[in-house]
């Protein structure tokens, strides 16, 4: 649990209203956190600023909660260890272990649990 603002990627979020990844990205700022959605088609996302890839963020992030199948994952496994975020969240029906393998062995933690929970009972 972490008690300052975090630098926090969405991989996968969206601008719809009913998507967990787009309530993830309004909780989130809500406290406190600075959000980047991550979506190669949309611009923004509750006002927000959308990233089009993982390549295209330059600064360090200290979590990537992550809303991709570990299909769609799968194939960005390379951009997601070069992004050596300090954690990713595996959020309910992204976890991958391939990915979590790759994480691994980059000394990149990792957990299965969801970003909303996490944000509500003050865990995140």
């Amino acid at each position: 649990m972490t008690k300052y603002p975090q630098r926090v990627a969405v991989l996968g979020a969206s601008d719809k209203l009913d998507r967990y990844s787009y309530k993830a990205v309004r909780l989130l700022k809500q406290h406190g956190h600075t959000v980047i959605p991550v979506h190669p088609a949309l611009s923004e996302v509750d006002g927000t600023p959308v990233a089009p890839s993982l390549a295209h963020l330059s600064e360090p992030i200290d979590t990537l909660s992550l809303y991709l199948n570990p299909t769609r994952s799968s194939v960005l496994i390379d951009e997601i260890v070069a992004l050596k975020p300090g954690r990713v969240i595996f959020n309910p029906g992204t976890e991958s272990p391939k990915l979590a393998n790759a994480l691994e062995e980059h000394n990149i933690p990792h957990e299965d649990a969801c970003t909303l929970v996490l944000l509500k009972t003050q865990q995140f």
